[in-house]
């Protein structure tokens, strides 16, 4: 065994103490996630370099496996180490997201995938899986347009969320880590990377599990796949929470009740404001088909002045 081996084995072999004592799935076991960390060190002579430059970082990204629930088995693609800014840190693939947020409880199961511009893509709703149909061996699917993750929740529905390129780039450019390196994961495995960044929208849908939250605290702040400075004002709202809230909805005065409660919050952002206004109107003809009761008008006055005749486009064919 090298010095330098030697060295590393001794310092993962620290963490063994702390690994025990935040450990959140039994199944995960000491002796082979740091029998899989030395063989990935052994593997990558920049990453030992780091290793050995930065033991303590380390110790964390071990230790943070436990903390986590997730493996460094090469075979179930979940984790790897990384060099990353000077240290050594613990990185989460897509596939590992997902299969945190099921094992956790999160969500029942999950699928993302790439569009590309010769794909027939359609979405049926938010709350409805896609449409994605395409020839996985083709070689003329087109770039890549934009991503979408499906999830099936505890309860059965379903959450989809939807990317274009334009927005998944725009997010990549403001991160730490590109940054940093603009020659690391996204040139080399742009396609995972892409599919990682819409799931990381995605879970701000999905129920919250304390093991999915110290995931995204990972790879967002330790990891510095956070945005590196906001590019919104500080009262701007993501659109896409308040749009699954609308869709839990039962009932149609749930609906417009919904509308009424939340529409004015994003008098300050047209585009939003109409993508909800339009999913609470299908839902709302959705919530008809299945009840005899009579809809509620929604009162014009209701609205921004400005902004009127939009919301009744939005609203075309609900109403009695």
């Amino acid at each position: 065994m090298s010095n330098a081996l030697a060295i590393v084995t001794g310092a993962i072999q620290e963490a063994r103490e702390d690994f025990s004592r935040v450990l959140v799935d039994r199944s995960i076991s000491f002796e082979r996630e740091s029998g899989f960390a030395i063989q990935i060190l052994q593997n990558n002579d920049f990453a030992m370099k780091i290793a050995m430059g930065s033991k303590q970082s380390l110790l964390a990204a071990v230790t943070n496996i436990a903390a986590i629930g997730i493996s460094l088995n090469p075979a179930r693609k979940q984790a790897y180490l990384v060099p990353r800014g000077g240290k050594i840190c613990l990185d989460i693939s897509y596939i590992g997201l997902l299969d945190l947020a099921v094992a956790s409880g999160s969500i029942k199961w999950g699928q993302a995938e790439v569009v590309r511009a010769n794909d027939a893509f359609t979405l049926n709703g938010f709350d409805k899986p896609p449409t994605h149909a395409f020839n996985p061996f083709g070689t003329d699917r087109g770039d890549i347009v934009g991503a979408y993750v499906v999830a099936k929740t505890a309860d059965g529905d379903y959450l989809t969320t939807t990317m274009a390129i334009e927005d998944i780039y725009s997010i990549r450019n403001r991160s730490e880590s590109w940054k940093r390196n603009s020659s690391g994961p996204w040139a080399t495995d742009e396609g995972e990377m892409i599919k990682k960044t819409v799931i990381k929208r995605a879970y701000k849908l999905w129920p919250k599990t304390e093991r999915m939250d110290t995931a995204m605290n990972q790879l967002n702040n330790e990891n510095g796949e956070g945005l590196a400075a906001p590019d919104q004002p500080n009262d701007w709202l993501d659109v896409a929470p308040l749009i699954a809230e609308a869709l839990r909805t039962k009932t149609d005065d749930e609906a417009l009740a919904y509308w009424k409660a939340n529409n004015g919050r994003l008098a300050k952002q047209p585009q939003d404001h109409a993508k909800l206004k339009a999913e609470i109107a299908r839902h709302r003809a959705e919530l008809r088909k299945k009840s005899a009761g009579d809809v509620v008008d929604v009162q014009a006055t209701e609205v921004p002045a400005t902004d009127t005749q939009a919301y009744e486009d939005a609203f075309a064919g609900v109403q009695e």
